[in-house]
């Protein structure tokens, strides 16, 4: 007799400003799921956090179009329940039960659920959930954070300082490119998808680009310019990850921002796998692998590095729920490693299940 299938809850939407690209990349989730194996139960979270169900086919307004994607907000809105031994969902009018879930899949970018937010909520409800944990999902979200450990490991970041509202928020143009150099690049530390995230080469337009920052953050972090190839990285995996093929992005505008990944399929090429020498894949892979257990990650994450015209990598940023629209680069490169996409999916999901199981495994309070 076969066993059950797993009812897997595939979050998407959120309250981050990645709400639109979360439901294009939901999209293509939900599309890959392995319908022999597992139940989806869609949850779409609206840009005030309430959970609305789904109920039959995903439900999305102008689903082609990256600018007006939408959810369609239904009126079961559902709650889920912390008691570890449920796992159900509870709708909000009426208190009636909408069904349990046995695995969580956030397909959520940025704040809000890639941050280590929705992965606490699970661990709560003793639920498995896609992807990193609660700390190595907080520490890939915080850009400041991963390049302080990364650094004081011993794996070459770009030179940075790191402003904090109302704390070293004057330091201008002149005394950070005294050190960092005359080209900066200004982020939000605490967000994806390069949203916020500016060019500047002067005083006017570094005044421009923080300002626009910490409209995103409180924390902004600043950035040499490093003149170097664009590649990335995917690993899969808990105890024992594995890294992909590796790809390079070459986007067509001085830098890879949001219209390049998510709008403009012209904007950059990915070339997929890059022309590297056997001797730099294989550095790209350890260090990929190398970065992804020092930031405790688990499951999947996505290491974007740059490789410079001497041969040094650099990480560049971590992405630990990468993006999986049409152009996204995690699931393209696993797939030219040999990896399909429903497999892909199938497999971040038995990793989710392994990594709770474990967790389960070790002495809890009741045995004490």
């Amino acid at each position: 007799m076969s066993s059950p299938k797993k009812r897997v809850a595939i979050l998407f939407g959120g309250r981050s400003t990645e709400h639109q690209i979360s439901l294009l990349s939901a999209k293509n989730v939900i599309g890959a799921l392995d319908l022999e194996k597992f139940e989806p139960v869609l949850i779409g979270i609206d840009k005030k956090g309430r959970w609305h169900l789904n109920e039959g086919a995903l439900s999305l307004m102008n689903a082609d179009d990256p600018n007006k994607i939408a959810m369609v907000e239904h009126e079961n809105v559902v709650l889920l329940s912390q008691n570890t031994n449920e796992h159900k969902l509870v709708k909000s009018k009426g208190w009636e039960e909408a069904g349990k879930i046995d695995v969580i899949f956030p397909v959520l970018h940025g704040t809000y659920g890639e941050d280590g937010s929705v992965q606490g909520f699970a661990k709560l409800a003793n639920i498995p959930c896609v992807g990193c944990g609660i700390l190595g999902s907080a520490i890939g979200m915080d850009k400041d954070v991963t390049k302080r450990l990364l650094r004081d490991a011993g794996i070459p970041v770009a030179d940075f300082v790191t402003l904090r509202k109302n704390y070293n928020d004057h330091l201008g143009y002149a005394e950070i490119s005294e050190k960092l150099g005359r080209e900066l690049f200004i982020k939000p530390a605490n967000l994806g998808s390069s949203v916020g995230v500016s060019f500047a080469d002067n005083e006017t337009s570094f005044n421009k680009a923080v300002q626009n920052a910490f409209l995103y953050d409180p924390k902004v972090v600043v950035e040499e310019k490093l003149k170097g190839r664009e590649v990335e990285c995917a690993v899969l995996g808990n105890m024992f990850p594995e890294a992909s093929a590796v790809g390079e992005v070459i986007p067509k505008s001085s830098f890879y921002t949001f219209e390049n990944k998510y709008i403009d399929e012209g904007g950059a090429v990915l070339d997929i796998p890059a022309k590297l020498n056997e001797e730099e894949i294989e550095r790209i892979q350890k260090l990929a692998v190398d970065t992804y257990r020092l930031l405790e990650c688990e499951g999947m994450t996505r290491v974007d590095m740059f490789l410079t015209p001497e041969g040094k990598l650099y990480i560049n940023e971590v992405n630990t729920i990468p993006g999986f629209t049409q152009i996204s680069m995690y699931p393209k490169l696993w797939e030219i490693s040999g990896l399909a996409y429903t497999d892909l999916i199938t497999k971040l999901i038995e990793l989710a299940i392994e990594s709770n199981d474990n967790r389960n495994a070790l002495v809890q309070a009741d045995s004490i």
